[in-house]
């Protein structure tokens, strides 16, 4: 599977009640079931208005798909081929 980075302008997002992020949780994690195990999501970071999050899927269209039946917008979609961590450096 492919690593991608979903950006979502989200108006808000960031003074949402625990409740309400469960919510969002919830549907997100219920797109995903309906989707099939070909797409996962790692986590989301919440910054301001927007939320950035990690998904592991097949392809891009899995991710366009999820927002379709989530119902939760995305802003851009971005493949991450690498990454880089301070464990890096030991290579």
């Amino acid at each position: 599977m492919k690593r991608y980075m979903i950006e979502r302008d989200i108006p808000g997002i960031g003074e949402f009640s625990i409740t309400e992020l469960c919510g969002a949780a919830r549907a997100s994690n219920n797109a995903l079931a309906n989707i099939g195990s070909d797409i996962q999501w790692q986590h989301s970071y919440i910054a301001g208005e927007k939320t950035f999050c990690i998904y592991l899927a097949e392809s891009e269209d899995q991710i366009k798909q999820h927002s379709e039946q989530s119902g939760i917008p995305f802003t851009s979609i971005t493949e991450v081929p690498q990454i880089i961590d301070p464990l890096t450096a030991n290579n």
